[in-house]
């Protein structure tokens, strides 16, 4: 699974960890994060996200 990274803040979104404090489960794919889910860090949505080279 590939890790994404918000353009705006830098967090990186591991879909082996997950996002647990945020209802998204460790070895959740992003694309399978709900649209409503957003950065932890910023508040920014999954569009401003990109995959990490």
């Amino acid at each position: 699974m590939k890790k994404y990274v918000c353009l705006v803040c830098g967090y990186v979104y591991n879909p082996e960890e997950g996002d647990p404090d945020n209802g998204v489960q460790p070895g959740t794919d992003f694309d399978d994060i709900p649209d409503t889910w957003v950065c932890p860090l910023c508040g920014v949505g999954k569009d401003d996200f990109e995959v990490e080279e």
